[in-house]
């Protein structure tokens, strides 16, 4: 089992996220720089957080065009599990790998601090160790977190069962003061319909240890490490 951390120009939280796959979880994991076409060997990969080419033009829409990115297009399709923190969810919806995009944050400010996300489905292999409801304190960083998407496709997301998080009180309530960016329907992380891939905006990666202020993250990491150890790798051509 080996996950792939890709690599861009501007991540900055590549090395948490292989630590947290790493040196916690004690999984082989192994960096990905952005211009890799071959994914061969890899079980799972993780697009980290950062500002990927210094999300000039638009979060995303330069590294949707890097060569690693028509790799994991086919890594998905196979079935390959691949997971998109912060900046990572804002390249998948770039690159059409997820529904909908990532707008500014309706105070127009960046926001960094810990929130609260409720656990939606367990039906993902990024959450199949949580309990339906549960509560996860997680902190998020990012100007351009304010998930939007038409009509047609929240109807398809709820439909589907493809909302993964959305923003709470601590109590799990569903409340506008908890929504920290204005996201719709207070959105912080959705899945594709085949359920291999995942986007969420809170970073995971940077709650696995108590002196980070909070380990929940471990329990999304760890679901995608068991999910793994279920099922046969990936047909990566």
């Amino acid at each position: 089992m080996k996950i792939g951390v890709v690599v861009f120009p501007g991540s900055n939280c590549d090395h948490d996220a292989q630590y947290a796959v790493g040196e916690i979880l004690h999984t082989p994991s192994e960096f990905i720089w952005h211009q890799s076409q071959d994914l061969t060997g890899f079980d799972a990969v993780i697009l980290p957080g950062g500002f990927a080419y210094g999300d000039y033009l638009r979060t995303g829409a330069i590294a949707r065009f890097s060569p690693v990115m028509s790799a994991i297009a086919r890594f998905a399709r196979s079935g390959g599990l691949v997971l998109g923190i912060c900046n990572g969810f804002q390249i998948l919806c770039e690159a059409a790998l997820l529904p909908g995009a990532l707008m500014r944050n309706n105070g127009l400010r960046f926001i960094c601090r810990h929130v609260h996300i409720r656990v939606e489905t367990t039906d993902t292999p990024f959450t199949s160790a949580t309990q339906p409801g549960q509560v996860l304190r997680l902190p998020i960083a990012h100007a351009e977190g304010n998930y939007v998407c038409d009509p047609l496709t929240l109807t398809e997301l709820k439909r589907n069962n493809q909302i993964v998080f959305r923003y709470c009180a601590p109590d799990g309530r569903l409340d506008a003061a908890a929504n920290p960016n204005g996201s719709l329907d207070a959105i912080a992380g959705i899945c594709n319909r085949e359920r291999n891939v995942m986007g969420m905006m809170p970073h995971p990666e940077r709650a696995v240890e108590a002196a980070l202020g909070s380990i929940d993250g471990l329990v999304v990491l760890r679901s995608l490490v068991q999910s793994l150890a279920r099922q046969p790798a990936a047909a990566v051509s």
